[in-house]
């Protein structure tokens, strides 16, 4: 790895920003030198987290072009609340700014595929696009997908992902974009589920066809959904089924299984819990680690930048999850099966999937 420090702004200083801010403050090749929000109250508490981390005191933006001119940026987090996601990140591009974007990559596909073209572009002139799914890089995920790549499952049959959490009136009323479709894209799948969709795309590859059911099972003050159950069928023939909720007082796990004719796997709360191969019916020994967090996949990025390489996830990865939210919530909303292949090129784009969220049935 090269020995060139990267200079970063964080543009948006709430909770995942201080998440990014502590990753980059603990590594030697990459120093926060710009915060950019426009609540100059959080800007603050983030310049005396890293002041107090030991790391220099960075300057402070209201808005990113005024980052990008008043200071030397070389790479650029995005932060902010996810509908402004696609925009900010092309501002960077255009200025060859390498880029990271926490989850989701926006809300809406038709921003994401500009975006997608923005990053292709960029890439060219060698730089570097990237989405926050951290959970790829946790060491149980890692070891899935070896034995999936290897055939140590056999043929893949089925998999199942869930999210059953909790998340309280409060939380959805301590933003006020929270639990909006502009700014959220959607409720417990969207925001909450969107890293346990990217996991099962990336065991189990592209879904063909998807339906679903999302509503508002508890939390009737929000927009969008606080439930929503879906069906998959992916390209190597499996199916799947996938289920996210903030109503499940008071939190239950975070679970991904992977089911094959000759072994599976299960990962629970971010850790392999399971894990038989190759026709043998006891467990093998399951000593994965720890998850990797935001710090793994910055080692990730940043080797990139300094190498020349392509990221380990990419936008379009990013796309084809968000296209998988999308189409569950296509699929709520017209009470039928939809392709995936078709929410993904745009033939759904004057959906409005507003509602297909509503109370539960009587």
């Amino acid at each position: 790895m090269a020995d060139i420090q990267q200079q970063v702004a964080i543009v948006g200083c709430g909770i995942i920003g201080r998440t990014h801010a502590k990753a980059i403050a603990e590594r030697p090749d990459a120093i926060v030198t710009a915060l950019v929000d426009g609540d100059a109250a959080a800007r603050e508490a983030l310049r005396a987290q890293l002041v107090e981390l030991g790391q220099p005191e960075p300057k402070v933006y209201d808005d990113l072009p005024a980052a990008l001119s008043g200071s030397d940026v070389s790479l650029v987090a995005i932060c902010t609340p996810s509908g402004t996601h696609a925009a900010l990140a092309e501002q960077a591009l255009e200025q060859k700014k390498h880029v990271v974007i926490e989850k989701p990559l926006d809300v809406d596909l038709v921003r994401a595929r500009r975006l997608g073209a923005a990053a292709d572009r960029a890439g060219n002139h060698g730089v570097v696009s990237s989405v926050i799914s951290q959970h790829r890089f946790d060491a149980g995920s890692a070891v899935v997908k070896q034995a999936i790549d290897a055939g140590r499952f056999g043929q893949l049959t089925s998999s199942v992902a869930t999210v059953a959490w909790w998340r309280s009136d409060e939380y959805y009323a301590s933003a006020g974009w929270r639990g909006t479709w502009a700014q959220d894209g959607g409720g417990a799948l969207m925001n909450q589920g969107v890293h346990t969709v990217d996991l099962m795309l990336w065991f189990m590859g592209r879904p063909v066809t998807i339906q679903a059911q999302a509503l508002r099972a508890a939390h009737h003050a929000i927009e969008v959904e606080d439930t929503v159950v879906a069906t998959l069928t992916f390209e190597n023939g499996a199916v799947g089924t996938l289920h996210a909720t903030t109503a499940a007082y008071p939190g239950g796990r975070t679970r991904v299984a992977v089911h094959g004719t000759e072994g599976g796997a299960e990962i629970e709360d971010d850790r392999l819990s399971r894990l038989n191969l190759d026709g043998v019916q006891e467990d093998q020994p399951v000593d994965a680690g720890d998850p990797g967090g935001h710090g793994a996949q910055y080692d990730d990025i940043l080797t990139a930048i300094a190498d020349g390489n392509a990221p380990a996830i990419t936008v379009q990865d990013a796309i084809d999850a968000l296209a998988t939210v999308r189409a569950v919530y296509i699929a709520s909303t017209l009470q039928r099966p939809v392709k995936f292949i078709d929410v993904l090129e745009g033939r759904y784009d004057d959906v409005d999937v507003s509602r297909g969220v509503g109370l539960p049935p009587s």
